[in-house]
């Protein structure tokens, strides 16, 4: 089943909030869904209600890989109190960018850690750090498709250009099968001119890319994270709730009907 990573090289630019949210609409509709938090401030884990470091994370599998042992995510899987099932990352994940440099075969870690948990779920998300690193290199060789979240904003848009060039290196270099599913633009407000702007941006150079659901600004979606919980859990009422259940059926219409043709390589 599809392993998707999203990704963007930019912090705040929304992925762990559009990781939980779409996993948990995803899960509403029936879908098994597995969260990896691949990033070294563990914002996912937090944002599920883990506060103290595990025992056992996503770092302590990667170690075993790193010495040439054999890892087993499996029994790392915890279930979260909105029933979301994880791999929980820890602070000592930054340690593996280091770690990694010298390892054989250190952008396949990922691949081989999830190869066994590829048949127990519908779909695997890994929120990837916001730095083009070791880490996110292991995610997006791990993955088929990137979901890139971003703020219809400047800066968000630079971060946007320059995963772009770096996702062709990866295709091109370490895994042809990788797609660009989407973009999908979060705390969007229509009536913001710079928002309308950067959707107009992305739509010309990327097309069908951009996902047509917007995530509107709402409070709710932060305050339900204070609380370890997804929108649906926290108040299935919010315009949050309503956008991801959306977002969630254009994602499996864009699967599911095959709507995921290859970015144009004048993007490079």
């Amino acid at each position: 089943m599809p392993i998707i990573s999203l990704a963007i090289q930019k912090g705040g630019s929304g992925k762990t909030t559009t990781t939980i949210n779409l996993a948990a609409a995803l899960q509403r509709e029936g879908r098994s869904v597995l969260l990896i938090d691949a990033d070294t401030q563990a914002n996912l884990t937090q944002s599920l209600g883990i506060i103290d470091e595990p025992e056992r994370s996503v770092y302590t599998e990667l170690k075993k890989e790193i010495a040439g042992e054999s890892s087993d995510l499996q029994q790392v899987i915890v279930e979260t109190k909105s029933g979301l099932h994880l791999v929980p990352s820890s602070l000592e994940l930054a340690v593996a960018e280091l770690e990694l440099v010298s390892v054989y075969g250190r952008e396949q870690l990922f691949s081989w850690m999830l190869e066994q948990l590829r048949s127990r779920y519908d779909f695997i998300f890994i929120d990837c750090p916001p730095a083009f690193g070791m880490l996110t290199v292991n995610a997006l060789v791990a993955s088929d498709h990137v979901i890139i979240p971003l703020q219809g904003e400047f800066l968000p848009m630079k971060g946007v250009q320059s995963f772009i060039h770096h996702f062709h290196a990866i295709k091109k270099k370490l895994n042809p099968k990788l797609n660009l599913l989407g973009f999908v633009l979060i705390k969007f407000d229509e009536r913001i001119n710079m928002n309308r702007q950067i959707c107009g941006q992305l739509e010309r150079e990327f097309g069908s890319k951009v996902f047509h659901t917007h995530i509107r600004s709402n409070i709710q979606l932060a305050k339900a994270q204070e609380e370890g919980l997804d929108i649906f859990s926290f108040d299935k009422h919010a315009h949050g709730a309503d956008d991801y259940k959306a977002l969630a059926e254009e994602f499996l219409e864009k699967l599911e009907t095959g709507k995921v043709s290859s970015i144009k390589e004048n993007t490079e």
